[in-house]
């Protein structure tokens, strides 16, 4: 039987803002070239890790953004996100595959793509002064069967990968790529959502004029708008993907994934020591943001199982309405309800 734990504990994971969670991007492929990403597993605990265009992050335990906290720069490219030291060179009209790590499928929601010219190179711009214009949003898919059908599902049954295409008509030059999932499954009550921004430096080449305008990252979205506060477990006539209206000049692409013929190095930014003074910084704050970081509750209790079979890993989910896989946690987790759909094993 599910039993409350002490409001203590509960009142901490109430007011609690991110929680060790479910995914990053891992690498990168244009045009069969692979390049590697943002290796949280490693890079944070090196003195000089190796210089990739994925954005450096101390979030080694795949953490999400909530929604209140969308006013900070986290949302912009995730927690405490520095500049990548460098830069892949893209075509407009290229596709880029982004891979994920393996994406839960119970974190059901939109995926979404935007660009921000920088002022100069990428590597050295105030994330704060992006304005990002929105290339890719895909939300609900279909709803003929609650939770539904959502961009999320197209990301894992593509290999967990993203294939988004630069517009062509872009003017070419340097652009950070925000590419975004938005986890929907405890999204029912304010502050529910979860966010997990990926960002990318490209330099873009080609003979498009268009110059879209943007949207600051801390203006994107709104705790309230109702792609973001929304019940995926009733049936919905329509969903909005949230965040800015979408630049005309996107295009949108069948998911496939990108065979990989060869290994490329992205090119490193002139003002590249920046971020590497803050890739270092993140070594000694990465276990602290890590051994924080707690789930943003939405209603329900805390709970443990004693359900016999195998255990559920640490952030697995343990229970809801028609959930048939296991409802125990691995020792040191507990079984937290969200709302009746989900359950997760969170840090006891």
């Amino acid at each position: 039987m599910r039993q409350a734990q002490s409001l203590s504990l509960l009142t901490a994971l109430l007011s609690a803002t991110r929680v060790a969670g479910h995914g990053h991007v891992t690498n990168v492929v244009v045009n069969g070239v692979y390049y590697e990403g943002f290796d949280i597993n490693s890079f944070p605990y090196e003195s000089d890790p190796p210089k990739v265009a994925a954005w450096t992050t101390p979030n080694t335990g795949n953490g999400f953004i909530s929604p209140s906290d969308y006013g900070s720069d986290d949302i912009i490219c995730h927690q405490n996100a520095t500049n990548a030291q460098a830069h892949i060179v893209v075509a407009a009209g290229d596709k880029v595959n982004l891979q994920w790590t393996a994406w839960p499928d119970s974190h059901h929601g939109p995926v979404l793509d935007y660009l921000a010219r920088c002022d100069g190179e990428c590597e050295t711009v105030d994330k704060t002064t992006l304005e990002f214009f929105k290339i890719d949003g895909v939300g609900l898919i279909s709803d003929t069967e609650v939770p539904g059908t959502w961009g999320d599902d197209q990301l894992i049954a593509n290999n967990n990968s993203w294939l988004v295409e630069i517009p062509p008509t872009i003017a070419p030059g340097n652009y950070v790529l925000r590419h975004e999932i938005i986890a929907l499954h405890s999204a029912g009550t304010e502050d529910g959502a979860q966010n997990y921004p990926q960002c990318f430096n490209l330099q873009v080449t080609g003979s498009g004029t268009d110059e879209p305008a943007g949207t600051l990252g801390t203006k994107l979205y709104t705790e309230d708008e109702a792609g973001i506060v929304v019940n995926i477990y009733a049936s919905l006539s329509s969903y909005a993907v949230p965040g800015p209206t979408q630049y005309s000049g996107a295009v949108s692409v069948s998911q496939s994934t990108s065979a990989i013929t060869s290994t490329g190095t992205a090119v490193v930014g002139s003002g590249s020591a920046v971020a590497t003074s803050a890739a270092a910084a993140a070594t000694t704050s990465a276990a602290a943001s890590s051994a924080a970081a707690t789930p943003s509750a939405s209603s329900g209790a805390t709970t443990t199982s004693s359900s016999s079979g195998a255990a559920q890993s640490l952030y697995g989910q343990c229970g809801g309405i028609n959930w048939t896989g296991a409802t125990s946690c691995v020792e040191g987790a507990t079984c937290y309800q969200y709302n009746p759909y989900y359950y997760q094993c969170i840090s006891a």
